[in-house]
């Protein structure tokens, strides 16, 4: 994705990155109240919704980590892997921040060369160190350790974020509601990751 080298594209990536996971998290805990649905309590929960908004905690990880933006289109991958897997444990407001830094920081450590170790992103995400080598244990179990990302996947994935990013400010993120639940439409990867089809996921 050399459109991320660019000084306005990361702006852009975190806005509409954010915009997405806002519309997640909310769609969830209103389907979690509505539906009474069964859902795990993990390490990533905090007690109450923080007070910082994805948006502000997602800018402040990308000014403060220094990683490669290519780690922040790997963490967009390991949350969709991790909510594909993990169906019991969807994203919403109490454990949104938490994995977003856990992704972010998990994705750094297998792509770049040089790192932050765990205590700095303690204190990039407001957590105890002890506290996020809890989150990195669990992240890396919840995603079976399937950290790879191929290079044909990472392709598919940034070329859908670019056209997401383009569209965001004509075409808003389309939810659909069935009466009792409500679905985002995103896209779905084959396992493969090298070709995709779009998919409502249920949220």
């Amino acid at each position: 994705m050399a459109d991320l080298e660019s000084p306005d594209a990361m702006p852009r990536l975190i806005a509409f990155l954010s915009s997405l996971l806002q519309k997640v998290a909310e769609s969830n805990d209103r389907g979690g109240q509505i539906q009474q649905l069964p859902q795990r309590i993990s390490v990533f929960h905090g007690l109450t919704r923080p007070a910082i908004s994805i948006r502000s905690y997602l800018e402040r990880i990308f000014k403060y980590a220094n990683c490669s933006p290519a780690c922040f289109v790997v963490a967009y991958v390991y949350l969709e892997r991790f909510a594909q897997q993990q169906p019991a444990l969807p994203i919403n407001s109490l454990n949104v921040h938490r994995l977003l830094i856990t992704s972010v920081m998990v994705a750094a450590k297998f792509l770049d060369d040089i790192y932050y170790n765990n205590a700095y992103y303690a204190k990039v995400g407001g957590i105890s160190t002890m506290e996020m080598n809890f989150l990195e244990v669990d992240f890396l179990f919840g995603l079976g350790f399937n950290l790879n990302v191929t290079p044909s996947a990472f392709h598919t994935y940034s070329s859908y974020l670019q056209r997401e990013m383009m569209m965001m400010q004509q075409c808003p993120l389309s939810t659909v509601e069935d009466g009792r639940s409500q679905k985002l439409r995103l896209i779905c990867f084959n396992e493969d990751e090298a070709s995709h089809q779009k998919q409502e996921l249920a949220v």
